[in-house]
């Protein structure tokens, strides 16, 4: 928030139909059953603070304030939040023919509370809903998102509740409970889970965090992309490669650059990215419906695969991450299990960089478009690490001790 207490917020929307809500009281989805955006009096933001201003703060995301929705400065939750690093591969981009060291770049989420990206989106639902006086939090997770909601959820008194299908890796679901959450197991997916907690919302008086189902979680995601315009001097890479699940940080991101477009905080010449929507063969509803050409995309059926993160069957939002993407002039593509788990392994052992299986999908998807001549070595690409590849199964490499190895 601004010194004097001021919200910048001009009204909510439908994203389907465009018609305005009141920002003033609590919407899960619209009248027409779509996600609900936030628009703001983008003028009256660019009177009140300059980019350098804040740019200038500490604070992590908070620091872009004027740009998210709280409405009074004290809602906003300190978990000791910083601007997560970009790491260019310069050795592993070069090497699977990038241009120059600097050409592929990893921005590495995995540096938030909680370990991951989901840190952004939940931040600002947990601390809009405390601002509205929800005291009882839901969702479905496939791990990351559950314990983001838990954790902040804990840092101001608020009840979560979490369903998280039953294969989840073990190390998430404990982590949400540590955070204080109560964790169900689900035999299913996360849709399914998705589904236990709208049937059971109304009972037991929970506000439903799902992704895309309130407003405030693409606005705490889009920082990413106001973060990173600023990282890179207010230039934009040419693409961004983003692990695509329910798709909430590629719209967000979307959003961002048409909001800093506008404002003027970038410069007229400075072309907006090709978005790329990441997913793993064996989920991948959202690669399904773009080379279909559809609006929306159909459930995937038997969805299976090492990132857990983006075993998303079905997306709320699928018809604004393909507007995105066909906007963007990006695409979306899918890439085998095997090909994560060698990006994965290629990037630590070469680059010291220990990505999750989804950012490693990434990197994998890179390589394939690449080598399809859907990026060019001379595109500067930036690849999102959405959590810390600590809180994922690892390979042991480990051997006994032998002394007749050693002279």
């Amino acid at each position: 928030m601004p010194e004097d207490g001021r919200c910048f917020v001009h009204h909510l929307e439908c994203s389907r139909t465009g018609e305005r809500l009141d920002p003033g009281r609590v919407w899960n989805l619209s009248p027409a059953g779509a996600p609900v955006l936030v628009r703001y009096d983008l003028d009256a933001i660019g009177r009140a603070v300059s980019r350098d201003e804040m740019t200038s703060r500490s604070g992590g995301f908070w620091r872009w304030r004027e740009l998210l929705p709280l409405r009074c400065e004290a809602d906003a939750i300190d978990l000791g939040e910083e601007e997560t690093p970009l790491i260019a591969l310069s050795r592993l981009g070069p090497s699977l023919g990038a241009a120059a060291s600097d050409r592929l770049i990893v921005k590495d989420e995995g540096r938030l509370p909680t370990a991951s990206f989901k840190a952004r989106g939940l931040a600002l639902a947990v601390a809009m809903a405390r601002g509205f006086g929800v005291r009882r939090l839901a969702m479905p997770t496939n791990g990351n998102a559950g314990a983001a909601m838990a954790a902040y959820a804990s840092r101001v008194g608020i009840e979560a509740h979490v369903f998280c299908p039953a294969d989840t890796p073990e190390i998430n679901v404990r982590e949400i409970s540590m955070l204080g959450a109560e964790v169900y197991r689900v035999d299913g997916l996360i849709d399914d889970c998705g589904r236990l907690v709208a049937r059971h919302g109304e009972a037991m008086g929970w506000f439903d965090c799902s992704t895309l189902k309130e407003p405030y979680r693409i606005e705490g995601k889009k920082t990413m992309g106001l973060e990173l315009a600023a990282q890179m001097g207010w230039r934009l890479p040419d693409v961004i490669f983003y692990p695509t699940g329910g798709g909430t940080g590629l719209i967000g991101m979307w959003k961002a650059f048409a909001e800093l477009k506008a404002l003027g905080w970038l410069a007229e010449d400075v072309p907006l990215p090709r978005m790329v929507a990441v997913q793993a063969a064996g989920c991948a509803p959202i690669v399904r419906a773009f080379e279909a050409g559809e609006e929306h995309a159909e459930r995937w059926q038997e969805a299976a695969t090492v990132a857990a993160g983006i075993r998303v069957p079905a997306a709320i939002g699928d018809f604004l991450i393909l507007k995105a993407l066909r906007e963007s002039g990006g695409f979306a593509i899918a890439v085998e299990d095997e090909a994560i788990l060698d990006a994965r392994a290629r990037a630590a052992a070469e680059e010291g960089v220990l990505l999750c299986p989804e950012g490693a999908a990434t990197l994998a998807a890179w390589q394939m478009a690449m080598e399809a001549g859907l990026v060019s070595p001379e595109d500067r690409c930036v690849l999102f690490n959405c959590a810390s590849g600590l809180k994922y199964p690892l390979d042991d490499r480990s051997r006994p001790y032998s002394p007749a190895e050693f002279p």
